[in-house]
């Protein structure tokens, strides 16, 4: 008779796939229950039972101590271990350690170009793991999870830096350990959030037989997430209107209890003078039961920021048509009003539509709240913690929108978030960087769109202008039974004067307060502009400068890189107009012409400004093709300008100036390729 090996296996397998069944179907906690909330619009709405608490397991920097002490704004964070270990004789570094009953509900990593390890989660003490990933990458290994439970950040590549998200939840009965064993050095960072439920919870600790007894809901909520289901059942209303400045339209639900499913505006872009200003100027305020429980600008409301940006979010989309849709459940008990106000100086068409469907109102029952804090002029250094909300009262915190403004080509966001909850002396969530807490790594990063987390707009690549950031949780929802503080550090790479916007989002029961306060002036304001931004912090040209920059090559060797370099990341306003030319020269002889038009016929004496660095080579010169006395020597210990080097007095040709700066040797401290220059600018003078 002919053997099949793999139906001994499939056999083998079938017991513990049974055994799982009937276990899970009486636990509280369990894989299939897990994946139903993460894929229930309805579920974050409700008070969570069974009740957990959720954490943040991270590489911070752990010179923070407390706000009093020194290195709260501390940055070194990574490479941050609870301790080291030994398992088998193997050297691991512990990332979490953690009693349950619990479940892991994301995991985020990222590192640089050395990923060469292991990651290893142990569950309920087992000596062996539960799951092993070859490497610093929740991408790896043959979980075949799929997108987007698996989500690589932007830019990723397998042998590249960066990193990803896991949004697999891992439950464990009793405890659970995360370990990285390290085959060669290199920057790790990590966030490990993880919900601790009470004493007695009914847990079924994750194993691969769980796991794949759960596909078909693998596969759901994979589909669901990529494609988020928008046409929920219930009644239709709705409101149009041509809102003039300062004026209301106020659309009311239809009695209680019962959920706002589905919220739609629709803005058309083209009937509006300035569409970043109005949807600013245009507030969403809703009232359920009697309280207020949100006020915020609409475009903010819909993660998009300023202006109509494209978001393509589980909860929310934005389409740049002017459509924006909303689907947080929103249940009420007795009553419930939408109403638009029109805080900007011209008129705004709206055309706003409910869907609203039953709900059982009990005693779990949420009411949604969002809210607006804006503040201008944050000036960066030093490093501080700006709050985005205090919450009193008892509810789940479930995301929030950043839009700023940065007036300077640099980036912002080395800060990290600290959130405390319930009174905490210490935040239970310390994060590892702006970015990092919205999901991806290794800022700046482009626009991009994941089902919890987003960059929707990013003006300009080194994050000048505006750039928004938003992040939904779901089953990484933040439980306070008392109150909820979220801070985020405000750490530039250069000093800078920021503008933040921050809209949270969160469910509470009635009563439920935050310190944020309607800010009608701030939403009617002017919105600034990237254009503005440019011209009030370009470096200033040396006077009577011609920019080499600017200059015509007209001459170079074909293999070799000569272009313009902003100099902003080495103090740009020490250069004029903040750039150069780099020349990318790799031996002694190559060299550049550049041509520049003369501003008459009379002789002028030449003031060549260059930069030193430590790869900068010794430079000869030509003008019009005569020899020139002076050289310049290019090395420095640091990037720096240059004293001008004179090259003497010319008379143009032909209307025009030809400069040759050619590589003559290098000094002998110097490091690298040798050979580099920058050439800056030239002044001329009446001799």
């Amino acid at each position: 008779m002919q053997s099949y090996p793999f139906l001994s296996v499939y056999r083998a397998a079938v017991p513990a796939v049974i055994l799982w069944m009937a276990a899970s179907a009486g636990a509280q906690v369990a894989l299939p229950k897990l994946f139903d909330e993460l894929s229930d619009y309805a579920a974050v709405a409700r008070w969570p039972q069974p009740e957990f608490t959720c954490k943040q397991a991270s590489s911070y920097d752990r010179g923070k101590v407390a706000p009093d002490k020194p290195g709260w704004f501390a940055n070194s964070d990574q490479n941050q271990f609870i301790r080291n270990e030994t398992h088998q004789g193997r050297a691991e570094k512990v990332m979490l350690d953690a009693d349950g009953p619990g479940c892991i509900v994301r995991f985020w990593l990222t590192t640089d170009q050395n990923k060469k390890g292991t990651l290893r989660i142990y569950l309920d003490g087992a000596p062996e793991p539960a799951l092993t990933f070859p490497a610093y990458d929740l991408l790896s290994g043959d979980l075949g999870i799929g997108l987007p439970l698996a989500q690589p950040h932007p830019g990723y590549q397998p042998d590249g830096n960066g990193g990803n998200n896991l949004y697999l939840p891992i439950p464990y009965a009793k405890h659970c350990k995360v370990t990285w064993e390290e085959a060669s050095n290199g920057a790790r960072y990590y966030q490990i959030n993880y919900r601790t439920y009470a004493a007695g919870t009914a847990v079924q600790t994750y194993t691969r037989a769980a796991l794949e007894a759960a596909r078909p809901a693998v596969e759901r909520v994979n589909k669901a997430l990529s494609a988020p289901p928008d046409h929920p059942q219930g009644t239709s209303v709705g409101t149009e209107a041509d809102l003039a400045p300062g004026a209301e339209q106020q659309l009311n639900m239809p009695p209680g209890p019962a959920a706002v499913r589905r919220m739609e505006l629709r803005v058309p872009p083209d009937r509006l003078v300035s569409p970043e200003r109005a949807l600013r100027s245009l507030i969403i305020q809703m009232e359920c039961d009697g309280e207020r429980t949100v006020w915020c600008p609409t475009s903010d409301f819909f993660g998009s920021g300023v202006g109509l940006n494209r978001v393509e979010n589980w909860y929310r989309t934005v389409d740049p048509d002017g459509t924006m849709v909303c689907r947080w459940v929103m249940p009420y008990q007795k009553n419930a009003s939408v109403t638009l106000l029109n805080l900007a100086g011209s008129p705004i068409h709206v055309g706003l539509t409910a869907i609203v469907g039953p709900w059982m109102w009990d005693e779990q029952s949420m009411h949604f709240h969002a809210v607006w804090h804006h503040e201008a002029g944050l000036m960066t250094p030093p490093a501080r913690d700006w709050n985005f909300v205090t919450l009193t009262g008892r509810g789940v915190y479930v995301g929030d929108t950043l839009a700023l403004f940065n007036p300077v080509a640099t980036w912002y966001g080395e800060g990290d978030e600290k959130i405390w909850v319930d009174g905490e002396a210490f935040p239970s969530h310390v994060g590892t960087g702006t970015e990092d807490y919205y999901g991806y790594s290794y800022a700046p990063m482009g626009v991009h769109h994941t089902p919890f987390c987003g960059e929707p707009r990013i003006d300009q690549g080194m994050t000048q202008g505006h750039n928004t950031s938003t992040r939904t949780r779901n089953l990484d929802g933040i439980p306070f039974r008392k109150s909820l503080q979220f801070d985020m550090e405000l750490i530039s790479w250069k000093a800078t004067t920021l503008t933040y916007a921050a809209t949270t989002y969160w469910y509470a029961f009635p009563g439920t307060s935050s310190n944020v306060a309607p800010q009608q002036r701030e939403a009617a304001a002017p919105v600034p502009t990237l254009a503005e931004a440019i011209a009030a912090n370009a470096p200033p040209h040396k006077p009577g400068a011609i920019e080499c920059e600017t200059m015509k090559v007209v001459a170079k060797p074909a293999d070799k890189f000569v272009g313009e370099q902003d100099m902003a990341a080495f103090g740009g306003e020490r250069w004029s107009n903040g750039r150069q030319l780099l020349g990318k020269m790799t031996a002694v002889g190559d060299a550049v012409d550049i041509e520049f038009r003369a501003p008459d016929t009379a002789p002028r004496k030449l003031l060549l400004y260059l930069t030193q660095a430590p790869d900068f080579g010794v430079l000869r010169f030509e003008v019009n093709g005569q020899s020139v006395t002076a050289t310049f020597d290019g090395y420095a210990a640091g990037v720096q300008p240059a004293p001008a080097c004179v090259l003497g007095t010319f008379a143009p040709r032909d209307g025009k100036f030809t400069l040759r700066a050619a590589v003559a040797g290098a000094n002998p401290a110097a490091l690298g390729a040798k050979y580099y220059f920058g050439l800056d600018c030239v002044v001329l003078e009446k001799p």
